[in-house]
């Protein structure tokens, strides 16, 4: 089996979608010999903010000397950033080695496993015979039923930013959304808990007290930032004086010092971390899509906001680099979001619309968003392709302008290869 073939057998059991439960992925996991027993994790959940998290707390492993492994979805440009040590991906070899071993397994089982659980496996199984010394383990959609649940008690269990996002899965309410989410704890555990709604923390609280595992709500109070630019910020937080990052915008302060809460625990359970490596890693962190400079001339911004909570912090950042701009905006987006609150927060700061339809089967086509935003008076342009959308967004800007893409995270890849080719 070479790479494409991996990834066509992977992807020819997308059309279960999401299946929530773990008797599949705890069953294909027990034929290979239960790989996700013999490491150790963090394991993060959350509406919003994971990947950046994770993202943080790998690279502040990686400076402190361990073999880190990182397992986070969807990908932005290539499949294999899912699954990646020390910042490096899987190799187009080894996930097609490991996916040809897994495949005999998961035919032979009666209720074949998901895409997600598929992909899940090959991560396990790859971490396990890497020997790496931990996993930053992100789950996928849910959190009780989350094929990244069968994971013995993780070393740290992060809530990250909870939201209303996928709530024909996990629940029309806050409330209900973190009470699936706190499925992952278990004893033997520590848990962070990024302090969002107070009805969302109050149940994460209750389930860890009921589990008897002691929780840390992270002290945003002593964020204090100190400057700010498109090139990186810099701010104290706790006991840090001037930490630096390249994450852009408020929200990434409070994701950073989620990740520092959760290494501050490592290092109480044991792991050799020090002030050095807590600032290396958060200098070195890398996100790609979430306020993410493509280019300066013009300038061009890609987020993958893409639902209203993402939309608020958007719009912060907005106000904070842009105070005096009106944006060109590339967007698009899928039709099962709660774009009408998405666009009511970004509409203010648009000075035109340029729409493309995302890569997704789920996607809003183009011409039907416009539609729906001509409420807000504003000049649409309906093209036919991202690539389209990205030249005529270039060649409207204004000199003092900028461009600013949101909306979905499929299109963010189509998005940086447009950008890359222009001249």
């Amino acid at each position: 089996m070479n790479y494409i073939e991996a990834l066509e057998y992977i992807h020819s059991v997308c059309w279960k979608g999401s299946v929530p439960g773990l008797s599949r992925i705890s069953k294909l996991l027990s034929l290979m010999g239960n790989p996700e027993q013999k490491l150790k994790y963090v394991h993060i959940v959350g509406t919003n903010g994971k990947g950046s998290t994770a993202s943080i707390i790998t690279s502040v492993l990686k400076s402190a000397g361990y073999k880190a492994g990182m397992y986070t979805s969807p990908f932005i440009v290539s499949f294999n950033e899912r699954i990646q040590i020390n910042g490096q991906m899987i190799s187009d070899e080894c996930l097609a080695e490991i996916t040809e071993y897994i495949k005999p397994f998961a035919d032979s089982m009666e209720d074949r496993p998901t895409e997600f659980e598929l992909v899940t496996a090959v991560a396990f199984e790859y971490f396990y015979r890497c020997k790496c010394d931990i996993v930053v383990l992100e789950a996928g959609m849910g959190g009780e039923f989350d094929a990244t649940n069968v994971i013995p008690s993780p070393e740290v269990a992060v809530f990250t930013n909870i939201g209303l996002d996928h709530t024909d899965y996990l629940g029309d309410t806050v409330e209900k959304i973190a009470l699936t989410k706190s499925g992952i704890l278990k004893k033997g555990s520590e848990c962070v808990i990024y302090p969002s709604h107070p009805s969302a923390v109050e149940v994460i609280k209750q389930k860890c007290e009921s589990l008897d595992i002691p929780y840390t709500v992270v002290d945003f109070g002593s964020i204090n930032p100190v400057s700010a630019s498109i090139d990186g910020q810099i701010f104290d937080w706790a006991e840090y004086k001037s930490l630096s990052t390249g994450l852009l915008g408020a929200h990434q302060r409070c994701n950073a010092a989620t990740a520092l809460t959760a290494v501050k625990k490592l290092a109480e359970r044991g792991f050799s971390i020090s002030e050095e490596n807590v600032r290396n890693g958060l200098l070195n962190a890398v996100w790609q899509g979430r306020f993410e400079v493509l280019r300066k001339k013009p300038l061009f911004i890609v987020d993958g906001g893409h639902n209203p909570q993402c939309m608020e912090a958007l719009a912060e950042n907005i106000r904070a680099y842009f105070p005096d701009t009106r944006l060109t905006v590339l967007t698009g987006v899928l039709a099962d979001k709660d774009y009408a609150a998405m666009y009511d927060l970004i509409a203010p700061y648009v000075k035109e619309f340029i729409l493309v339809t995302p890569p997704s089967p789920r996607a809003l086509p183009a011409k039907e968003l416009g539609e729906k935003l001509l409420v807000y008076g504003k000049p649409i342009i309906v093209c036919e392709t991202v690539c389209e959308g990205v030249e005529k967004a270039v060649s409207a800007v204004e000199s003092e302008g900028a461009v600013l893409a949101f909306g979905s995270l499929y299109m963010i890849g189509d998005i940086k290869q447009a950008v890359d080719n222009i001249i």
